[in-house]
């Protein structure tokens, strides 16, 4: 089946803006950090390290998410390291698709994190064209960090180009038809005019990101909580008996034996991990992780 003009304009102009974004603006920041702290970064391409050109990464369930870039603390061409942060792109140009984008960035992304949660991972999600602002907070409220270039800013951008994208569902296939033979012969004059437009109206959110990523990637321990936890189980049928046995309990001379560790380390930027123990070789291993 034939794509329609106006499906191929969206997909051509979509690929066009991620890879300026990404390829461009975003990378370049991202490889300045990483090489100045030692971390990798793993972006589309050949790496000996692992199978394929795309960057690959397995979920607590086991499904397997390709995204757009990884970074890993000891990580080399030959070696994959521990990750370290995770983002992910998108392109969206009506709001009626934007929910659903982010659900998929969502469902990509936090299991993958869930799986590295002792580590506490940054992740991201950049993200251009039109999105609903609940779309937005649905993101920055499960953790995300964001960078988003609306859809007008997008506009903008071209018009320094002599090049009107500001299209809707009436256009004519016509229009359309014309609008993708023009992106396709853009030069490298326009596409450096166009590069540097976005790079503008990008450049608040692109800091704000680097920043956040820097605030978790350069975090240091503040505070470390360890709590062995000594007791007895019960087991009751009613909530009644729950009430009856706690008041009946004698909190001046516990008993009990060992039954685990919880541990609460807090960072320097807010950042927290939780987590439980039954085994002290195993806690002695996750507190020397953190040494690194």
């Amino acid at each position: 089946m034939a794509q329609s003009p106006s499906h191929k304009f969206g997909q051509d102009l979509g690929k066009l803006i991620e890879s300026i974004v990404l390829e461009d603006i975003l990378k370049p920041r991202l490889q300045e950090f990483t090489q100045a702290n030692k971390y990798y970064l793993d972006a589309q391409g050949y790496r000996p390290a692992r199978q394929g050109k795309k960057v690959t990464w397995q979920d607590k369930y086991g499904n397997t998410h390709d995204l757009d870039f990884v970074i890993e603390a000891d990580g080399t061409d030959d070696q994959i390291g521990q990750p370290v942060a995770f983002i992910e792109s998108a392109w969206r140009r009506y709001t009626k698709h934007s929910k659903n984008k982010v659900q998929e960035i969502q469902a990509a992304l936090l299991p993958i994190i869930e799986l590295h949660q002792l580590s506490a991972p940054f992740y991201g999600a950049v993200l251009a064209g039109d999105f609903t602002k609940p779309a937005l907070e649905q993101l920055k409220n499960n953790g995300f960090a964001v960078i988003f270039i609306p859809y007008q800013d997008v506009v903008m951008a071209f018009r320094k180009i002599d090049f009107d994208i500001a299209f809707n569902e009436q256009t004519s296939d016509k229009i359309y038809s014309q609008a993708c033979r023009k992106l396709a012969d853009l030069n490298e004059t326009n596409q450096d005019l166009l590069r540097q437009a976005l790079i503008e109206v990008s450049k608040a959110e692109i800091e704000q990101f680097m920043e956040k990523l820097k605030n978790c990637l350069e975090r240091y321990i503040t505070q470390i909580f360890v709590i062995p936890l000594f007791g007895t189980s019960y087991n009751f049928e009613s909530l009644e008996d729950v009430l009856t046995a706690l008041n009946q309990l004698d909190l001046n001379t516990p008993q009990g034996k060992f039954t685990k560790f919880e541990v609460r380390i807090t960072y320097s930027n807010q950042d927290t991990i939780c987590a439980t123990f039954e085994d002290k070789h195993r806690l002695e291993t996750f507190l020397r992780r953190l040494e690194s």
